[in-house]
C-alpha cells in the first residue's frame, strides 16, 4: 500500500508503553518486561501492516525492550549483595514516570483550556451548535484506534481475506465517503464505519482514511471512558460556511 499516514501528530513509543501498562493493569514499578515487549512488537507489526510511517523512535524503543528482556533472561552474576547490578528496567521505569508526569500536567492544562472556552468562546464558534452533555469524554489515542481496529479485522469473514479484489479503493475516496456520511450522521460509532466493507483491503483503506481525517482535524475521536467504545464526531470548527466567497 503506497499511502502513508505520518505518525508525528500522534503518540510516540513512551505513549504506547504507558497505554499497554494501563490497558493490562500492570505495575509500572515492576513491569513484566517479556509480556510488554511482546505486546509492543505486536503493535509495531500491526502499524507496519497498515503501512504507517513509523518514526525511528519506535524502532529504538523496540531494540531497548529486546535488550532489557535479554538481560533479564540471563542468570544473575555471582556478585556480592552490594555489587549487584541495577535492575535492567530501572532506567526505562524512570523515563516512563517522568513522561507520565509530563503528560498528566499537559492534560490538565488542556482540560483547563477546554473548560475556559465555555466562558470565553473563540470568535466564530457558536456554542449553541455544541450538544450539551453531562458526560466527560476522553480523546481516543492512536493505540485505542488500533486496538479497536484489530477487533474489526477479526470480524471480517475469512473468505473476505482471500477474495480477489476487483474494485480499487483509495484513501482520498474513503475520506470523502466518511465526511459525506457524517453530513447526515455527525456522530457515529467506530465500528459503524466498516459495516459495508467488502474485504480486508477496503477495511484497511477506511481506517487509513479515518487517521488522515483525524490528522487534518476534520473529525474527532473520543471515548466516554478509557478503553471504551470509540465515537467519531464531525469537527464543526473545520466546516467552512457554504456560499461565503467574499473576503
Amino acid at each position: 500500500m503506497s499511502y502513508k499516514v505520518k505518525l508525528d501528530v500522534f503518540e510516540g513509543p513512551l505513549d504506547l508503553l504507558l497505554y499497554l501498562i494501563k490497558k493490562e493493569e500492570l505495575d509500572i514499578y515492576d513491569i513484566p518486561i517479556s509480556k510488554i515487549t511482546d505486546q509492543y512488537l505486536e503493535y509495531l507489526e500491526f502499524m507496519k501492516l497498515l503501512d504507517l510511517n513509523i518514526a525511528g523512535e519506535f524502532l529504538v524503543m523496540a531494540a531497548t525492550l529486546i535488550h532489557i528482556k535479554s538481560r533479564m533472561l540471563l542468570p544473575p552474576d555471582q556478585l556480592e549483595p552490594e555489587e549487584q547490578e541495577e535492575d535492567p528496567r530501572a532506567e526505562l521505569v524512570k523515563r516512563l514516570l517522568e513522561y507520565k508526569k509530563f503528560k498528566e500536567a499537559a492534560g490538565e492544562l488542556a482540560h483547563m483550556e477546554s473548560h475556559q472556552k465555555h466562558f470565553f468562546p473563540r470568535v466564530g464558534i457558536n456554542l449553541d451548535d455544541v450538544p450539551p452533555s453531562e458526560d466527560e469524554f476522553f480523546e481516543a489515542s492512536l493505540f485505542d484506534l488500533i486496538t479497536a481496529f484489530t477487533k474489526v479485522l477479526k470480524d471480517v469473514p475469512k473468505g473476505a481475506f482471500h477474495q480477489v479484489v476487483k474494485d480499487e479503493f483509495t484513501v482520498s475516496e474513503k475520506m470523502h465517503d466518511i465526511l459525506h456520511v457524517m453530513v447526515e450522521t455527525p456522530t457515529m460509532l467506530f465500528t459503524e464505519l466498516f459495516k459495508k466493507a467488502k474485504n480486508k483491503f477496503e477495511v484497511i483503506t477506511i481506517f487509513l482514511a479515518l487517521l488522515e481525517l483525524i490528522r487534518i482535524k476534520e473529525v474527532i475521536v473520543r471515548q466516554v471512558e478509557p478503553f471504551g467504545n470509540i465515537e467519531i464526531i464531525r469537527n464543526t470548527e473545520s466546516i467552512k460556511p457554504a456560499g461565503n466567497t467574499n473576503g
